[in-house]
């Protein structure tokens, strides 16, 4: 599957050696080019600021808002993919199945922080709101450019790894609990049974830096740009069966 290129993973704290606890920041930035990436980063960084001015420093409620955003794109991509590949009687090189997991894992990272931070009844309305009008919203830029779309995306993954390392600093200096993971956050990533907050937001950072390479990469094949299948990051072990048994 399309993965991110080499030349545009640059790590502006590579050299420096910085990290939260014992992990290294696994932070990538692609370098925009044209106003294609261009249109994307801003619209993503208009997005950033609209998250930092509403949650401020509560990552749990963050997470939930923005994760049933995130949910989102692997969904339409899949769907529109699949449908123009039926169309034009195609192989879809694998695309479908990778954005659907994606879909998929967005979800359960939803379902792992409504069990650490209980949204409140604004909050879901904002849920509400905000996910038709970003459905609508993105369904339309992947009908107009598919390489944008991922493009927004790898952006989006970008602020999330940014986001998650700033929670985990959060967890480290003690400003937030580091309480025990949840059921379904233990089973999911198959974790032991001691695990704790801080566990699960190491792994959904992982998560979301191989979401950001995969749809780098996705915008780069389909801008005609070279792409480089070992600069993407690792993605964490997952459980087969994702629901729980009673």
């Amino acid at each position: 599957m399309p993965m991110s290129t080499a030349d545009s993973r640059a790590n502006p704290l590579a050299d420096s050696g910085a990290q939260v606890g014992n992990e290294p920041l696994p932070l990538v930035h692609h370098t925009p080019i044209d106003f294609s990436d261009r249109f994307a980063l801003g619209f993503t960084k208009i997005l950033r600021f609209c998250a930092d001015t509403f949650f401020a420093k509560r990552y749990g409620h963050r997470a939930i808002v923005l994760e049933t955003v995130a949910a989102v794109p692997g969904m339409v991509g899949a769907t529109v993919t699949h449908l123009t590949c039926l169309r034009r009687m195609v192989d879809d090189e694998g695309w479908i199945r990778t954005l659907m997991e994606e879909a998929e894992n967005e979800r359960m990272h939803l379902m792992t922080f409504i069990e650490i931070a209980k949204p409140t009844v604004f909050e879901r309305w904002v849920v509400l709101l905000v996910q038709w009008i970003f459905y609508v919203g993105f369904f339309l830029l992947y009908l107009v450019s598919a390489r944008t779309a991922h493009r927004v995306v790898g952006y989006f993954e970008e602020e999330a790894v940014i986001s998650y390392t700033m929670f985990l600093q959060e967890i480290d200096e003690g400003r937030s609990p580091n309480v025990a993971a949840p059921s379904i956050a233990k089973h999911y990533w198959k974790l032991s049974a001691d695990a704790t907050l801080r566990d699960v937001v190491l792994l959904v950072r992982a998560d979301e830096a191989h979401h950001r390479d995969i749809n780098h990469g996705f915008a780069n094949k389909l801008a005609g740009l070279p792409v480089d299948e070992e600069a993407v990051a690792p993605y964490p072990q997952h459980a087969d069966e994702i629901r729980m048994k009673a």
